[in-house]
Protein backbone atom coordinates (compact mmCIF):
# COMPACT_ATOMS: atom_id res chain seq x y z
CA UNK A 1 0.00 0.00 0.00
CA UNK A 2 1.23 3.29 -0.67
CA UNK A 3 0.78 7.00 0.83
CA UNK A 4 -0.79 9.39 -1.51
CA UNK A 5 -0.16 12.86 -1.89
CA UNK A 6 -3.11 14.00 -0.42
CA UNK A 7 -2.93 11.77 2.51
CA UNK A 8 0.43 13.48 3.33
CA UNK A 9 -1.09 16.85 2.73
CA UNK A 10 -3.85 16.00 4.83
CA UNK A 11 -1.28 14.39 7.70
CA UNK A 12 0.45 17.31 7.48
CA UNK A 13 -1.71 19.59 8.12
CA UNK A 14 -3.53 17.70 10.77
CA UNK A 15 -0.27 17.84 12.73
CA UNK A 16 -0.12 21.25 12.45
CA UNK A 17 2.56 23.64 11.18
CA UNK A 18 6.08 22.43 12.06
CA UNK A 19 7.60 23.19 15.09
CA UNK A 20 10.73 25.38 15.23
CA UNK A 21 13.89 23.69 16.06
CA UNK A 22 15.12 23.83 19.63
CA UNK A 23 17.50 26.35 20.53
CA UNK A 24 20.38 25.44 22.43
CA UNK A 25 20.59 25.96 26.14
CA UNK A 26 21.82 29.16 26.92
CA UNK A 27 24.79 27.48 28.54
CA UNK A 28 25.84 25.63 25.29
CA UNK A 29 25.55 29.37 23.55
CA UNK A 30 28.05 30.86 26.46
CA UNK A 31 30.08 27.82 25.62
CA UNK A 32 30.12 28.08 22.08
CA UNK A 33 30.53 32.19 22.32
CA UNK A 34 33.96 31.69 25.11
CA UNK A 35 35.67 28.80 22.09
CA UNK A 36 35.48 31.16 19.34
CA UNK A 37 36.57 33.99 21.51
CA UNK A 38 40.03 31.54 22.63
CA UNK A 39 39.86 30.63 19.07
CA UNK A 40 40.14 34.44 17.88
CA UNK A 41 42.71 35.62 20.22
CA UNK A 42 44.82 32.13 18.99
CA UNK A 43 44.45 33.23 15.73
CA UNK A 44 45.15 37.09 15.95
CA UNK A 45 48.47 36.12 17.90
CA UNK A 46 49.34 33.20 15.44
CA UNK A 47 49.09 36.36 12.98
CA UNK A 48 50.88 38.96 14.65
CA UNK A 49 54.18 36.74 16.19
CA UNK A 50 54.26 33.71 13.59
CA UNK A 51 52.74 34.63 10.10
CA UNK A 52 53.34 38.19 9.45
CA UNK A 53 57.37 37.82 11.14
CA UNK A 54 57.35 35.28 9.03
CA UNK A 55 56.50 36.95 5.68
CA UNK A 56 58.88 39.69 6.54
CA UNK A 57 61.55 37.18 7.26
CA UNK A 58 60.72 36.17 3.18
CA UNK A 59 61.06 39.63 2.42
CA UNK A 60 64.24 40.02 3.80
CA UNK A 61 65.61 37.31 2.41
CA UNK A 62 64.65 37.76 -0.94
CA UNK A 63 65.51 42.02 -1.00
CA UNK A 64 69.04 43.65 -0.86
CA UNK A 65 70.18 46.51 2.46
CA UNK A 66 68.62 49.34 -0.05
CA UNK A 67 64.98 47.32 -0.58
CA UNK A 68 66.34 45.89 -4.36
CA UNK A 69 65.46 42.47 -5.30
CA UNK A 70 68.26 40.36 -4.43
CA UNK A 71 66.92 36.49 -5.91
CA UNK A 72 68.49 34.01 -4.32
CA UNK A 73 71.90 36.20 -3.50
CA UNK A 74 71.42 36.00 0.03
CA UNK A 75 70.92 32.13 0.23
CA UNK A 76 73.99 31.77 -1.84
CA UNK A 77 76.02 34.28 0.14
CA UNK A 78 75.11 32.30 3.73
CA UNK A 79 75.63 28.93 1.81
CA UNK A 80 79.07 29.97 0.78
CA UNK A 81 80.03 31.11 4.38
CA UNK A 82 82.79 29.26 5.91
CA UNK A 83 81.11 28.79 9.13
CA UNK A 84 77.62 27.71 7.62
CA UNK A 85 78.47 24.08 6.67
CA UNK A 86 80.07 22.99 10.52
CA UNK A 87 77.08 24.96 11.74
CA UNK A 88 74.54 22.59 9.72
CA UNK A 89 76.96 19.39 10.75
CA UNK A 90 76.39 20.54 14.53
CA UNK A 91 73.15 20.90 14.41
CA UNK A 92 72.12 17.66 12.92
CA UNK A 93 74.32 15.46 14.49
CA UNK A 94 72.70 17.11 17.27
CA UNK A 95 69.26 16.00 15.79
CA UNK A 96 69.78 12.73 15.16
CA UNK A 97 70.69 12.08 18.19
CA UNK A 98 68.18 13.78 20.48
CA UNK A 99 65.06 12.68 18.25
CA UNK A 100 66.58 9.10 18.10
CA UNK A 101 66.91 8.72 21.83
CA UNK A 102 63.52 10.74 22.91
CA UNK A 103 61.57 8.45 20.37
CA UNK A 104 62.96 5.41 21.78
CA UNK A 105 63.54 5.99 25.80
CA UNK A 106 60.25 8.45 26.10
CA UNK A 107 58.03 5.82 24.54
CA UNK A 108 59.92 2.60 26.64
CA UNK A 109 59.71 5.21 29.44
CA UNK A 110 55.99 5.58 29.28
CA UNK A 111 54.98 1.85 28.35
CA UNK A 112 56.84 1.14 31.99
CA UNK A 113 55.09 3.46 34.03
CA UNK A 114 51.97 2.64 32.34
CA UNK A 115 52.54 -1.18 33.55
CA UNK A 116 53.01 -0.37 36.89
CA UNK A 117 49.70 -1.43 38.51
CA UNK A 118 50.81 0.26 42.09
CA UNK A 119 49.15 3.55 42.11
CA UNK A 120 51.62 5.55 44.47
CA UNK A 121 54.71 4.33 42.33
CA UNK A 122 53.44 5.03 38.96
CA UNK A 123 52.59 8.72 40.16
CA UNK A 124 55.65 9.12 42.06
CA UNK A 125 57.91 7.93 38.77
CA UNK A 126 56.25 10.30 36.45
CA UNK A 127 56.50 13.11 39.11
CA UNK A 128 60.00 12.31 39.25
CA UNK A 129 60.54 12.39 35.11
CA UNK A 130 58.59 15.50 35.18
CA UNK A 131 60.63 17.69 37.73
CA UNK A 132 63.60 18.08 35.19
CA UNK A 133 61.60 20.20 32.77
CA UNK A 134 60.82 22.96 35.45
CA UNK A 135 63.95 23.84 35.21
CA UNK A 136 64.15 24.55 31.50
CA UNK A 137 65.89 27.22 29.31
CA UNK A 138 68.93 29.38 30.71
CA UNK A 139 68.59 28.39 34.23
CA UNK A 140 69.22 24.48 33.28
CA UNK A 141 72.06 25.20 31.22
CA UNK A 142 73.57 27.11 34.21
CA UNK A 143 73.24 24.12 36.60
CA UNK A 144 74.75 21.62 33.73
CA UNK A 145 77.77 23.94 33.51
CA UNK A 146 78.39 22.81 37.29
CA UNK A 147 77.94 19.45 36.30
CA UNK A 148 80.28 19.49 33.26
CA UNK A 149 82.74 20.70 35.26
CA UNK A 150 84.71 17.91 36.75
CA UNK A 151 86.22 19.91 39.68
CA UNK A 152 82.60 21.07 41.33
CA UNK A 153 80.54 18.51 39.57
CA UNK A 154 78.06 15.93 41.61
CA UNK A 155 79.18 12.94 38.95
CA UNK A 156 83.23 14.06 39.08
CA UNK A 157 84.25 10.29 39.15
CA UNK A 158 82.23 9.43 36.18
CA UNK A 159 83.65 12.44 34.34
CA UNK A 160 87.16 11.42 35.83
CA UNK A 161 86.68 8.10 34.60
CA UNK A 162 85.96 8.88 31.08
CA UNK A 163 89.00 11.12 31.38
CA UNK A 164 88.05 14.15 31.85
CA UNK A 165 89.85 16.58 34.37
CA UNK A 166 88.84 20.07 33.71
CA UNK A 167 85.65 21.67 31.96
CA UNK A 168 86.94 22.71 28.70
CA UNK A 169 87.93 19.04 28.14
CA UNK A 170 84.42 17.62 28.32
CA UNK A 171 82.70 20.66 26.29
CA UNK A 172 85.44 20.30 23.48
CA UNK A 173 83.04 21.25 20.58
CA UNK A 174 83.60 17.50 19.22
CA UNK A 175 82.02 16.51 22.14
CA UNK A 176 78.91 19.17 21.89
CA UNK A 177 76.29 17.13 20.04
CA UNK A 178 75.71 14.28 22.66
CA UNK A 179 76.09 16.85 25.16
CA UNK A 180 73.54 18.43 24.09
CA UNK A 181 71.51 16.04 23.04
CA UNK A 182 71.36 15.00 27.00
CA UNK A 183 70.27 18.48 28.31
CA UNK A 184 67.65 18.38 25.77
CA UNK A 185 66.68 15.51 27.08
CA UNK A 186 66.85 15.93 30.59
CA UNK A 187 64.75 19.06 30.38
CA UNK A 188 62.27 17.97 27.60
CA UNK A 189 61.41 14.01 27.92
CA UNK A 190 59.59 13.94 31.48
CA UNK A 191 56.88 15.90 29.61
CA UNK A 192 56.75 13.55 26.92
CA UNK A 193 56.68 10.76 29.24
CA UNK A 194 53.18 12.32 30.99
CA UNK A 195 51.81 13.05 27.68
CA UNK A 196 52.38 9.64 26.31
CA UNK A 197 50.61 7.97 29.41
CA UNK A 198 47.56 9.95 28.93
CA UNK A 199 47.52 8.15 25.34
CA UNK A 200 48.54 4.84 26.76
CA UNK A 201 45.09 5.28 28.97
CA UNK A 202 43.00 6.77 26.51
CA UNK A 203 43.03 2.97 24.56
CA UNK A 204 40.35 1.02 24.96
CA UNK A 205 40.53 -1.32 27.96
CA UNK A 206 38.45 -3.79 25.90
CA UNK A 207 41.43 -4.02 23.22
CA UNK A 208 43.57 -4.54 25.80
CA UNK A 209 41.90 -7.54 27.72
CA UNK A 210 41.06 -9.10 24.36
CA UNK A 211 44.80 -9.26 23.87
CA UNK A 212 45.18 -10.65 27.33
CA UNK A 213 42.54 -13.05 27.00
CA UNK A 214 44.45 -14.21 23.65
CA UNK A 215 47.82 -15.11 25.62
CA UNK A 216 49.51 -12.37 24.49
CA UNK A 217 52.36 -11.07 27.43
CA UNK A 218 52.79 -7.62 28.30
CA UNK A 219 55.87 -7.23 25.57
CA UNK A 220 53.50 -8.74 22.94
CA UNK A 221 50.69 -6.47 24.04
CA UNK A 222 53.39 -3.10 24.03
CA UNK A 223 54.75 -4.13 20.48
CA UNK A 224 51.12 -5.11 18.57
CA UNK A 225 48.98 -3.05 20.53
CA UNK A 226 50.59 -0.27 22.36
CA UNK A 227 53.23 0.77 19.89
CA UNK A 228 50.96 0.90 16.63
CA UNK A 229 48.32 3.30 18.65
CA UNK A 230 50.79 5.39 20.20
CA UNK A 231 51.82 6.26 15.99
CA UNK A 232 50.72 9.24 15.80
CA UNK A 233 51.44 10.72 19.31
CA UNK A 234 54.97 9.59 18.40
CA UNK A 235 54.38 11.90 15.19
CA UNK A 236 53.30 14.92 16.75
CA UNK A 237 56.40 14.48 19.36
CA UNK A 238 58.98 13.99 16.64
CA UNK A 239 57.24 16.93 15.03
CA UNK A 240 57.21 19.43 17.97
CA UNK A 241 60.70 17.84 19.02
CA UNK A 242 62.36 19.02 15.34
CA UNK A 243 61.16 22.57 15.69
CA UNK A 244 62.60 23.21 19.30
CA UNK A 245 66.18 21.26 18.08
CA UNK A 246 66.40 23.51 14.97
CA UNK A 247 66.54 26.51 17.48
CA UNK A 248 69.38 25.48 19.05
CA UNK A 249 70.78 28.69 20.35
CA UNK A 250 70.63 29.37 24.20
CA UNK A 251 72.92 26.18 25.26
CA UNK A 252 75.95 27.04 22.68
CA UNK A 253 75.57 30.44 23.58
CA UNK A 254 75.68 30.49 26.93
CA UNK A 255 78.72 27.74 26.96
CA UNK A 256 80.52 29.63 24.30
CA UNK A 257 80.26 32.80 26.94
CA UNK A 258 81.46 30.55 29.98
CA UNK A 259 84.07 29.16 28.26
CA UNK A 260 85.81 32.43 27.17
CA UNK A 261 84.70 31.59 23.12
CA UNK A 262 86.00 27.23 23.35
CA UNK A 263 82.40 26.70 22.23
CA UNK A 264 82.72 29.35 19.04
CA UNK A 265 79.42 31.80 19.21
CA UNK A 266 78.91 30.61 15.63
CA UNK A 267 78.16 27.00 16.37
CA UNK A 268 74.72 27.17 15.33
CA UNK A 269 72.45 28.10 12.94
CA UNK A 270 70.21 30.43 15.05
CA UNK A 271 73.57 31.19 16.30
CA UNK A 272 75.23 32.19 12.97
CA UNK A 273 71.67 33.93 12.65
CA UNK A 274 72.66 36.14 15.15
CA UNK A 275 76.14 36.98 14.09
CA UNK A 276 74.53 38.08 10.78
CA UNK A 277 72.07 40.44 12.18
CA UNK A 278 73.44 41.93 15.20
CA UNK A 279 77.41 42.00 14.81
CA UNK A 280 77.32 42.10 10.45
CA UNK A 281 74.28 44.12 10.56
CA UNK A 282 73.31 41.49 7.51
CA UNK A 283 69.86 41.25 8.49
CA UNK A 284 68.79 39.89 4.94
CA UNK A 285 71.00 37.43 5.64
CA UNK A 286 70.37 36.31 8.68
CA UNK A 287 66.71 36.29 6.89
CA UNK A 288 68.09 33.99 4.90
CA UNK A 289 69.40 31.30 7.39
CA UNK A 290 66.33 31.92 9.02
CA UNK A 291 64.19 30.83 5.85
CA UNK A 292 66.40 27.59 5.50
CA UNK A 293 65.65 26.43 8.46
CA UNK A 294 62.72 26.98 8.68
CA UNK A 295 61.92 24.97 4.78
CA UNK A 296 64.13 22.75 6.06
CA UNK A 297 62.14 21.89 9.37
CA UNK A 298 58.78 21.87 7.36
CA UNK A 299 60.20 19.07 4.95
CA UNK A 300 61.48 16.78 7.66
CA UNK A 301 58.15 17.52 9.67
CA UNK A 302 55.90 16.70 6.58
CA UNK A 303 57.83 13.21 7.06
CA UNK A 304 56.90 12.64 10.08
CA UNK A 305 53.00 13.35 8.97
CA UNK A 306 53.29 11.20 6.43
CA UNK A 307 54.81 8.20 8.52
CA UNK A 308 53.03 8.73 11.31
CA UNK A 309 49.80 8.82 9.51
CA UNK A 310 49.26 12.23 11.61
CA UNK A 311 46.26 13.55 9.63
CA UNK A 312 44.23 9.66 8.77
CA UNK A 313 41.22 9.00 10.93
CA UNK A 314 40.77 5.98 12.48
Amino acid sequence: MTITDSTRQRAGAAAGPPRPPARPPTGTRRHSALSYGFVALYAALTVAFGILPALYAVYLAFTTGTGGFAGIDNFTKVAGDFRFRPAVTHVALYLAIWLVALVLLVTFLALVVHAIRVRWLSRTLRLVFYLPGAVAGASSVLLWLFVLDPTASPVSGLLHLFGFTSFVQVIAPGQLPPIFAIMAFWTGAGGWIVIMYGALNNISPEVMEAARIDGASTVRIAWHVQLPLLRKWISYMGIMSLAAGTQLFVEPQLLSQASNAVVPNDYSLNQLAYQYAFQQNDFNGAAAISLLLLVIALALSAVFVVRGGLFETD
